[in-house]
């Protein structure tokens, strides 16, 4: 098993760290790459790992990351490993069109958490900026972060949807992204823009998601919901290394790719190991449900192979993590929530 980091910079080390793969699909991708929402959970570490990746090839080719970086020193960490930052309102549509252009575009802006309360700057981040950015950057090859929220509840007999089942999205935060879905799709037929829709179910690292949540349950002993009680999951790395292959796989009109690990996971099952490895007794609240948030991630492991990190890797780093007091995000996953309300 490979050794869990033991620090919050071996952590950021590992999560940006190239994987052939995605060495092998940049060199099909010439040009700089431009990250639109770089300051959130995923960005900084995904534009670290293109950095390290076109170093490896020997390219002169900027990575620019392009936020308002809320995050104290966050702008400056990814400058000093050779990033090239610009503070920019992505809704201020004069601020966008005077970035920098690139043949290369990963879209990673949003608004999840917050809906229920504003969801009139849900619906702008998630529907009126990628009108406007789909615009400044038509015809670039185009990544765009989606989720499978778009998606129904599945059985749980089933292996969720697929990228060919219909959508079905529940609540006002899965509407708005599909209509972010639905504008890059228009813009990928009217403007010939190379894209893909890479529609990601729950990443995780050792500061957030849903195994952290859970085994902070279980560590101050409060219920582990179970109504929503099984997930997929996948390591934030591996969720990187696919999003940038993915710029060599981007076409007109847009593909689809469902984008998470591949078994799907019982929360019961999850708490229990948790508890096993804390020696506590995880206590429950309610029962599973027929159906969950699922899908099925067939078609990205027939592209990429298997994530590199397994499940029971990430329950023991996550577990080794918390034992020991490593920093926390304080972002709740919220996965329990059925009705779509964030």
């Amino acid at each position: 098993m490979m050794r869990a980091p033991a620090s919050e910079s071996e952590l950021e080390a590992l999560l940006s760290r190239p994987t052939p793969g995605v060495v092998d699909a940049l060199t099909r991708v010439p040009g700089d790459l431009l990250v639109l929402g770089a300051g959130g959970k995923m960005g900084p570490t995904l534009c670290l790992m293109a950095r390290q990746a076109l170093r490896q090839l020997g390219r002169p080719d900027r990575v620019i990351a392009v936020s308002r970086f809320h995050e104290a020193g966050l702008a400056e960490r990814l400058a000093a490993g050779g990033i090239e930052v610009h503070r920019a309102d992505l809704l201020d549509p004069a601020a966008l069109f005077a970035l920098p252009d690139a043949p290369n575009i990963v879209f990673m802006a949003g608004q999840k958490f917050g809906t229920q309360g504003d969801p009139a700057t849900t619906w702008a981040m998630n529907a009126s900026l990628p009108t406007f950015a789909a615009e400044r950057y038509a015809g670039r090859r185009t990544v765009v972060f989606s989720t499978g929220n778009v998606y129904p509840l599945s059985p749980v007999t089933s292996a969720g949807p697929t990228e060919d089942s219909p959508v079905g999205p529940i609540g006002e935060y899965a509407m708005s992204c599909l209509a972010r879905e639905r504008i890059f799709q228009h813009y990928a037929l009217r403007r010939g823009t190379p894209t893909l829709l890479f529609r990601l179910n729950y990443a995780v690292d050792l500061r957030y998601g849903v195994l952290v949540d859970t085994a902070l349950r279980v560590l101050t002993g409060e219920p582990v919901p179970l109504a929503m009680g099984h997930v997929n999951l996948i390591w934030q790395g591996d969720a990187n290394a696919r999003a940038l292959q993915c710029l060599a796989r981007t076409t007109s009109p847009a593909t689809v790719l469902n984008v998470t690990g591949p078994d799907m996971l019982s929360i019961r099952w999850i708490a229990t190991e948790f508890g096993r490895r804390f020696g506590r007794l995880p206590v429950f609240a309610g029962t599973e449900a027929e159906d969950a948030l699922l899908s099925d991630a067939r078609r990205s492991v027939e592209w990429f192979g298997p994530p590199a990190v397994s499940v029971d890797t990430l329950l023991d780093w996550t577990a080794e993590w918390l034992a020991r007091g490593g920093r926390l995000l304080g972002r709740p996953t919220h996965f329990e929530e059925r009705g779509g309300r964030f």
